[in-house]
């Protein structure tokens, strides 16, 4: 071995150790600011739309996809480590609408610089229009109600098997006439197996800081997260399985209700504590699972399961399918189409559409 390939090997183990040791620290930070948080759903957080699926084929598998390295732009939002050459040129633009009647999108772009892949990212929800009223009930000014966030994604390889990325983002709230704005940060890094069809993530997001808040007083934290995943493909069948762990910086993330308080038996007069979610269930909740089935390069069909979505959502008398999800992917000449549903319960259920393409596709081949 020459002195030449002993120097890249101790800089690729050099570089190795350094990431492992940033992750850990990252980490740690993470379970700093939220670590005994109930969670971020319950008006804790500042921004909780940060959180929202905006991804037609993440809808379709139940949770975010953190883990796969393809052609999938929209994946590169939950992870900015999977953004690729593959994604250069790239748009995508998503769409969903909710049973209320919001709205909810997010439009995608990559470009290639000499220091690695850009991704400017827009997301947002729009609650659509309501009628205000005075304390009386009379009828006021009609006003609207929008949550957005802009920036761009960047990532880049340290290595064949392994990809570090991060993200910038401005944030935006405007409820009548009260505004929101704030900074959130994203990093991500991504391993994939170099023989085998394996791949694990790790992503820390919403680090940041509410800048104005909506009454210009208290300042509320974003809702921070640490997620872990993991994806395989099954050697000689077209499946590929994910799990996900989310929430990883908060331990007890099922709802409990602060006013509940303990009852009386009416037949035996014995006193019924108020139940709280044991080991096994917190452990459960904090946990996602998800199934594609590869049927060839043009078609995909997709199912998941988010069991905190189940747990949270859920009618009591009817359950019925919530926490589940199913999608399809089709790939045409120049354009993949993507649709997702969430049943989210028996209430109703979101439904999304994602189109992607390639410019560089479109255009004209010179001979």
């Amino acid at each position: 071995m020459s002195l030449f390939e002993i120097k890249q090997l101790f800089l690729i183990y050099f570089v190795k150790a350094y990431m492992i040791k940033s992750l850990l620290f990252i980490l740690m930070i993470g379970m700093c600011l939220n670590s005994f948080g109930q969670n971020h759903y319950f008006g804790l957080n500042s921004f909780p739309f940060l959180n929202s699926i905006y991804s037609a084929r993440t809808a379709g598998l139940g949770s975010d996809l953190i883990t796969i390295r393809d052609g999938d732009i929209g994946l590169s939002t939950a992870n900015p480590s999977l953004l690729s050459k593959k994604h250069i040129h790239e748009i995508q633009i998503n769409q969903a609408l909710t049973p209320a009647g919001g709205q909810l999108g997010m439009i995608n772009y990559a470009f290639k610089s000499k220091h690695g892949i850009f991704s400017p990212v827009i997301r947002f929800q729009n609650y659509g229009k309501f009628q205000g009223t005075d304390q009386s009930g009379n009828e006021t000014n009609k006003f609207t109600a929008i949550d957005y966030a802009i920036g761009v994604n960047y990532g880049t390889s340290l290595g064949k098997v392994l990809n570090i990325g991060f993200g910038l983002h401005l944030i935006g709230s405007h409820l009548e006439s009260y505004s929101s704005m704030g900074i959130s940060g994203i990093f991500g890094a991504n391993y994939q197996h170099p023989s085998q069809d394996l791949s694990a993530s790790f992503i820390v997001k919403n680090i940041g800081y509410q800048l104005l808040s909506h009454n210009n007083t208290d300042r509320l934290p974003l809702p921070v997260e640490v997620q872990a995943g993991i994806s395989y493909k099954l050697k000689h069948a077209p499946f590929r399985l994910s799990v996900l762990g989310h929430h990883l910086n908060s331990w007890r993330i099922l709802y409990e209700d602060p006013t509940a308080q303990a009852s009386i038996d009416g037949l035996t007069g014995d006193t019924i504590p108020v139940q709280i979610p044991g080991v096994g269930k917190t452990i459960a909740s904090h946990f996602s699972y998800s199934l594609e089935l590869l049927a060839s390069e043009n078609i995909q069909f997709r199912a998941g399961f988010d069991y905190l979505r189940r747990e949270q959502m859920k009618l009591l008398d009817r359950p019925g399918l919530s926490g589940f999800s199913f999608g399809i992917g089709l790939k045409l000449k120049k354009i993949k189409l993507d649709y997702g549903i969430l049943l989210v319960s028996k209430a109703g259920q979101n439904h999304y559409i994602g189109l992607s393409s390639n410019i560089d596709s479109w255009k004209k081949k010179r001979f």
